[in-house]
């Protein structure tokens, strides 16, 4: 083997651990939090040692913080694979409520990452400059939605897009974190296709009476 091809063969391997060392650790932060969650655990998972874990990543705050920026990462790459030019403006919001919530339910590990990111009073994704820039273009994509509403008269002109934002997170969010609570208190499954499917009904007629001018 040459001396490059070894070079690269390192480069795949060393991309490959990374890789596995990501997916173990978000599956061991979902399920446990930050708190609860072992390096030995993630490690194992991966199947490698733990200090070539710290090689990688340097520590478990460093890990986590790569975590989250990956599955914001995630998420804001496929919202912006959605084609949302030939909509008006006020369709299009509708069209990323109910991505947003696709996106949730099929995508869990994402909800109890945050949740748990919220309950540090998000320490990791204040020190993340790279979470910024990974939310920057969906933030000036909403801005950007809503002056070409306003131009055509689809959407209220008053809407601010952080409230906008807050408000389609929120009504998914909430639901999808507490429903095994709110299954118990009014003795329905929350879970069950007709309820899910009834709340993104629910989701989409608040955000677009919201919106309407």
């Amino acid at each position: 083997m040459t001396a490059i091809a070894s070079g690269r063969a390192r480069v795949r391997n060393s991309e490959e651990t990374r890789r596995r060392i990501l997916k173990a650790a978000t599956e061991v932060f979902a399920e446990r939090g930050f708190d609860g969650a072992r390096v030995d655990r993630i490690a194992a998972r991966a199947r490698i040692n733990k200090q070539l874990l710290y090689h990688h990543f340097g520590n478990k705050d460093e890990l986590f913080t790569a975590v989250l920026e990956s599955e914001y990462k995630s998420i804001r790459a496929a919202e912006a694979a959605l084609d949302l030019d030939g909509l008006r403006a006020g369709e299009a919001i509708l069209a990323l409520v109910e991505f947003t919530w696709r996106y949730y339910l099929a995508h869990p590990d994402f909800i109890r990452l945050l949740n748990s990111e919220n309950q540090l009073e998000a320490r990791h994704l204040k020190a993340s400059a790279r979470t910024r820039e990974i939310n920057a273009g969906h933030i000036a994509r909403m801005k950007k939605l809503l002056a070409r509403g306003r131009r055509e008269g689809s959407v209220r002109g008053d809407l601010d897009a952080m409230q906008l934002n807050v408000s389609i997170a929120a009504l998914g969010f909430f639901y999808l974190m507490n429903r095994h609570t709110l299954s118990t208190v009014f003795q329905r499954d929350l879970g069950s296709r007709r309820m899910l499917n009834a709340r993104l009904a629910v989701m989409k007629d608040t955000i677009g009476r919201w919106i309407r001018p």
